[in-house]
């Protein structure tokens, strides 16, 4: 989401310019053109809603309810009512105050809809937590922690009257690593992201708050991510099967899972935009997936009207747009411009009641027709009362702010995640743990909250003071901040803090004193440019930010005993101070949101064992990466970023070049000394090279509602009505419906269809298709295998818990190309004091055995009695025990390959 961001080049971001007129998409620049082989084919009509078993009561509610709407409410409830308006009829239901407000239907009891940032606390708002990021989150590697901070965050949008959170995030999925958003998602691999995305949607939604899971797709770098009247957003070009087996997987999981909306992304995909590519929503989202729910554009991202809802947009996000127009200027390309579209025969009956359907089967789905809260903060402003209308010349007062409370016991959940996402990356002869009486100097003003004011810069625009967030509509304010100086000093009995990121003159440290430093990396959403970086890391690159590896480099020249704690959004190299020899211990502990400080202190004192691992590579050096991860930009066309390196990213790529990291996707030290034993493999499902066949597609109840054209007078104006300038309305004067009614009952002019569209709803749907996720043979349990991790340290040694990772290698001799190792599950242990064993279980499915073939368009086991070796151990290049599928045998003790 970004508000007034063009994604211009740095000398084309002010407003200024985007205001000096008003533009149609028709008229952009032309494109670059979008490579060979690259296509986004037609795909109509949008497939109906309703034909899943487990949303079926839903449905039929919806069904019955919008079958007594009329035009004008069908449509109100498809769209927001515009940037900053967020109270949409005079005989209001409740007040709204939300970053997105969708339109109501008061005479039936439907009321409008708050839709609020985002993916780590409730947005622009007070008495909230302000939890880890998705990143840090990822790094715990624990299932049962990620659902309980999703069922926090859910907690928390509920008791402020949100009925969608905007997350959690998926895409990007870290391709590029100086990627702006990265952060904002749980890691560089598809199966992290997806078994992590999952557990929130399941933690938010089991609060009855529908998650938004986001972005679709290819959203892998923030320069030039929007359209704009001046400039068209960059188009992802990615082949078929890097978009099921990378991209398109953790949104699978999601949908699985149950996820009430998806939000498309802003970019072009294979030079079609996200919000209105038939193939992306109509294809895969809603027929090759089953996706039951809603689709919304991203904040202002919406390029048409017609094109869009016939390529399967239910939403338009926050009504307005900058895509082809100003906000703020009372334009839309739905609201009003739908109803005209409806009336005028361009856009089919039956579409907007599949809109209007999934919308309120949605909000069916979970719960909020009873005793959900209104919303009790605003979004514009933190007085107790503002305007209710902010985005209007002229607006009416009224309370805004209810300053209701919402974090509970939230800050236990908040450090646990921060805690166990603390990443040891070094520990030279074990220099870590520290004693409370050692002499520690600690540097860098990373430690401390800024001091101008823990949330002076707005949506986190700065990288002053500790970093524990990104920037952007990612991030949250926070209540309070707990920082390592403060604890640090609340634990050690000797400190000393020198804020400043310059080394300065220091007394002589002793043998046994210890540098503490502290070094950061930022990166945001392309609505901010922060210290030259235009949300991607275009400027800093993977460097240190604020001359960081100075910093390391001067304490390691003067002290014996360093200690670098890293706050990043992403990897940093560090060979410029990696190996020195004062350098004896490195901890990544990544963005920990409020909770920053005990959670890092506990571990450097040997409270707690740190856990954490890395959920992506961090490499010798920025050109270990294959050049198509690169930044690209060609200003005023359309840039082509072209995914040529298919599946090879992060770890994949790098095994694949025989390139060695500085440290491998999944590592992580402890205190503790795990050993993987005891491993055997189950064979639950025969496999076969192809799933068995997908269940017959069931009819809709969407098929029972009325498509004739509906009058011109379900269009009208209420008599006497207010309006409110820039307010954006689902009716039309009467001589407009009226007009607009003329040309649809005659059925004369025709609207220019794109080509390959169909009105006909599809009797068969792909073989690889199946309700909410795909054809559910895919999710079948393959195999599983159960471990024994045992702590062998010494009986003094913190208690500590371990990640077994499971990594699938392919038959050597099959015809697909596919990575060394990939990642399929994980699991992570409860801690394990000194000698104290478990077992734990990890599972594959027939999805994790499988290959995308693009020619018979379905899910392959390339070799179904072939040896797929399953790897497990603690990270993807430690990985010493492997069972293989063709003897349903284990070995330990071997070389990894890797």
């Amino acid at each position: 989401m970004v508000i007034f961001n063009m994604g211009c080049p740095s000398g084309l971001r002010s407003l200024s310019l985007c205001l000096l007129g008003t533009a149609s998409a028709s008229v952009l620049h032309a494109r670059d053109p979008v490579p060979a082989g690259y296509v986004a084919a037609p795909y109509y009509p949008t497939p109906y809603g309703g034909w899943a078993d487990d949303w079926s009561e839903s449905y039929n509610k919806a069904v019955a309810l919008v079958s007594q709407m009329t035009l004008a409410e069908k449509v109100n409830v498809t769209a927001g009512t515009g940037l900053y308006m967020v109270n949409s009829y005079q005989t209001h239901m409740r007040i709204r105050r939300c970053v997105g407000n969708t339109g109501s239907v008061p005479r039936l009891g439907v009321p409008e809809l708050c839709l609020q940032d985002g993916p780590l606390g409730v947005r622009t708002t007070d008495n909230i937590t302000a939890f880890p990021a998705g990143i840090t989150t990822g790094a715990t590697f624990n299932k049962d922690l990620i659902y309980q901070r999703g069922v926090a965050l859910g907690e928390e949008f509920r008791g402020k009257g949100v009925n969608f959170y905007l997350g959690p995030c998926v895409g990007p999925l870290g391709r590029k690593p100086r990627g702006g958003r990265n952060w904002e998602g749980f890691g560089v691999d598809p199966v992290l992201q997806a078994i992590a995305g999952a557990e929130t949607i399941k933690g938010v939604q089991d609060q009855g708050v529908i998650a938004t899971l986001k972005h679709l797709i290819g959203n892998e770098q923030e320069l030039y991510r929007m359209y704009n009247p001046f400039q068209q957003a960059y188009s992802a070009n990615i082949d078929d099967r890097a978009l099921h087996e990378l991209y398109l997987w953790p949104f699978a999981e999601g949908i699985r899972a149950g996820v009430g909306s998806i939000m498309a992304s802003y970019n072009a995909v294979n030079g079609s935009a996200a919000s209105q590519n038939s193939y992306l929503l109509n294809g895969l989202l809603k027929d090759e997936l089953g996706f039951q729910g809603l689709v919304m554009t991203d904040w202002l991202a919406q390029i048409s009207g017609v094109a869009s809802a016939l390529a399967g947009l239910d939403m338009s996000m926050p009504g307005d747009t900058v895509g082809n127009n100003i906000p703020l200027d009372g334009y839309s390309n739905w609201m009003y411009e739908l109803t005209r579209s409806v009336l005028n025969g361009s856009v089919p009956v039956d579409r907007l009641n599949d809109m209007a359907t999934r919308v309120v089967a949605t909000w069916y789905q979970l719960g909020q027709d009873h005793d959900y809260p209104p919303p009790n903060f605003s979004s514009n402003t933190a007085d107790r009362e503002g305007p209710l209308y902010p985005g209007a010349l002229f607006s009416p007062t009224g309370v805004v702010n209810e300053y209701v409370n919402v974090q509970a016991d939230h800050k236990t959940i908040a450090k646990q995640v921060a805690q166990e996402a603390v990443t040891l990356l070094k520990n030279n002869g074990s220099f870590l743990p520290l004693s409370t009486s050692a002499s520690l100097s600690v540097f860098g003003t990373d430690a401390q909250a800024d001091p101008q004011g823990i949330n002076s810069c707005t949506d986190k625009s700065c990288n002053r003071g500790l970093l524990g967030m990104g920037w952007g509509s990612g991030s949250a304010n926070y209540p309070y901040m707990d920082d390592p100086i403060s604890s640090l000093k609340r634990k050690a009995t000797n400190v000393t803090y020198y804020a400043t990121d310059s080394f300065p003159t220091v007394p002589t440290p002793g043998s046994d004193d210890v540098a503490i430093v502290f070094i950061t990396s930022d990166s945001g959403e392309n609505s901010y440019t922060v210290e030259s970086n235009h949300g991607d890391r275009d400027s800093s690159g993977l460097v240190a930010w604020h001359n960081g590896d100075t910093l390391v480099q001067k304490a390691a020249a003067q002290y014996s005993n360093v200690v670098v704690v890293v706050h990043t959004v992403g990897p940093i190299v560090m060979e410029p101070w990696i190996n020195l020899t004062s350098v004896k211990a490195v901890l990544v502990a990544h963005l920990p949101g409020q909770e920053a400080g005990d959670s890092l202190t506990e571990i450097l004192f040997g409270e707690v064992s740190p856990s954490g691992h890395l959920p992506y590579s961090i490499p010798v050096s920025e050109s270990d990466y294959p050049d198509s991860l690169d930044l690209v930009a060609t200003p005023l066309s359309q840039t082509q970023d072209t995914y040529s390196e298919g599946l090879y990213i992060d770890y994949r790529y790098l095994n694949k070049q025989g390139i060695k990291p500085r440290f491998a996707f999944g590592h992580g030290l402890s205190y503790a000394s795990f050993v993987f034993s005891n491993a055997t493999i189950t064979r639950v499902t025969e496999l076969s090279e192809v799933p068995p066949a997908r269940p017959s597609k069931p009819a809709s109840p969407i098929a029972t509602l009325n498509t004739t054209l509906p009058a011109a007078a379900e269009a009208y104006y209420p008599d006497g009505w207010d309006r409110i300038w820039r307010y954006l309305y689902s009716w039309l004067d009467k001589g407009e419906a009226d007009s607009a009614y003329a040309i649809g009952a005659a059925a004369e002019r025709k609207y220019p269809y794109p080509a390959g569209y169909s009105a006909t709803q599809k009797e068969t749907g792909p073989p690889a298709g199946g309700a909410s996720g795909g054809n559910p043979a895919l999710w079948d349990v393959a195999y599983t295998i159960s471990v024994t991790v045992s702590n062998t340290a010494d009986p003094d040694t913190p208690a500590g818990k371990a990640v077994a990772q499971a990594y699938v290698q392919f038959p050597p001799d099959i015809a697909f190309d596919t990575p060394v190792i990939q990642l399929r599950d994980f699991a992570k242990t409860q801690a394990l004091a000194p000698g104290e064993s478990v077992t734990v279980e990890l599972s594959l499915a027939r999805r994790d055995v499988s290959v995308w073939d693009s020619a018979r368009q379905d899910w392959v086991v390339p070799d179904p009695a072939g040896r797929y070796a399953v790897w497990v151990g603690a990270a993807s290049d430690d990985l010493p025990l492997v069972c293989y599928s063709d003897t349903l045998q284990c070995e330990t003790g071997v070389t990894g390959p890797v």
